[in-house]
């Protein structure tokens, strides 16, 4: 279901920005640290649209989108992850579509809207913990 993610998605964590040992990380670590990143980005950006600090809530949602464009969707092996695969790609598009709308709209309930549906899936690959079919585990 996914391609290279040491390479790809390490240096995707690495160009958002994300402070951590990323060179150490295994590749279901370095998904956890994504979406870890992500929560705390989208909390950032929610703060700041409460706050009416327009430069960092978009600096915040554009971090957060790069988040799921390079470090989880870019990943994504559509091809041999059938349709669990399509399933994420699906959702993580939805997810950049609603934080570009979010961004637009100064809106902090659709920030909260895809910290909701991104949550059981984090928690979800927390707890398979490297662990789970071959097919789901990142190469």
């Amino acid at each position: 279901m996914f391609t290279s993610v040491s390479s790809r998605s390490a240096s995707a964590y690495k160009r958002v920005g994300i402070e951590t040992s990323v060179d150490n990380a295994d590749p279901h670590k370095l998904v956890v640290l994504l979406f870890d990143a992500l929560q705390q980005t989208l909390g950032s950006a929610r703060v700041a649209i409460q706050n009416g600090d327009i430069p960092n809530k978009c600096k915040h949602i554009n971090h957060a989108i790069r988040i799921l464009e390079e470090g989880l969707l870019a990943p994504l092996n559509l091809q041999e992850g059938g349709e669990l695969a399509q399933n994420l790609h699906d959702l993580y598009s939805y997810c950049v579509n609603r934080l570009t709308m979010a961004n637009i709209r100064s809106d902090a309930a659709v920030i909260e809207e895809v910290q909701r549906v991104m949550e059981p899936v984090a928690n979800g690959w927390k707890q398979i913990n490297g662990q789970g079919p071959a097919y789901l585990q990142p190469v």
